[in-house]
């Protein structure tokens, strides 16, 4: 399996990346996880080309859809870990771990993306986690994308992100009354892996 990921030049993304790849390891050890980045490597997805490829990507943009064939034209690819239900989980933990109280509504804040079916898959996820958490779950977008998070105002927000970097300093800067953790390597990142490489596996 080649773990791919975007990519930051902020080392704690990486420290993320290579927490969420140990996880995998632990619960198949028996399977190869290398770790490849779209930028910002190395490793390099281009070089550990030929695997099963699982996006560590929480949409299906236009990463997925033509960088990562391009650098890694003989993998065999999977769809990205996001959007699922079982992501809703790890929101709802992230946050309760900030001091949700499980009533007010939420702003699920992604990153943003000109690509279109990217903003979809995010406002997909935040019907599932509307659907976990009872509540009604707005999606809103630091960058490309409407909403933007600076225009809804959130009092909560839902970090749609997958580790501590840039928009995620930005998120904090939102002026928002409770604003949750990334996702990071909480273990149900693992099990959605899992759960791809398998579907394509088998």
């Amino acid at each position: 399996m080649i773990l791919v990921a975007h990519g930051s030049a902020d080392p704690r993304f990486a420290e993320v990346v290579e927490q969420i790849a140990a996880s995998v390891r632990r619960r198949r050890p028996d399977l190869g996880v290398a770790v490849g980045y779209l930028d910002h490597g190395p490793p390099h997805v281009e070089d550990i080309d030929g695997a099963i490829a699982v996006p560590l990507l929480l949409s299906a943009g236009y990463h997925v859809r033509v960088d990562l064939p391009k650098q890694a034209p003989r993998a065999r690819i999977t769809p990205p870990v996001g959007p699922d239900p079982l992501l809703s989980i790890a929101l709802a933990e992230r946050l309760a771990e900030a001091g949700y109280d499980g009533a007010a509504p939420v702003v699920l804040a992604a990153a943003g993306s000109a690509d279109k079916q990217s903003l979809d898959d995010v406002r997909r996820q935040a019907e599932m986690l509307a659907a976990h958490l009872g509540v009604e779950v707005t999606a809103a977008f630091l960058s490309a994308g409407e909403p933007k998070v600076s225009d809804v105002k959130p009092e909560v927000v839902a970090s749609y992100l997958l580790a501590p970097g840039v928009f995620h300093d930005k998120l904090m800067a939102c002026g928002a009354k409770l604003i949750s953790a990334p996702i990071g390597d909480h273990k149900v990142v693992a099990d959605v892996v899992l759960d791809r490489y398998d579907a394509l596996s088998s």
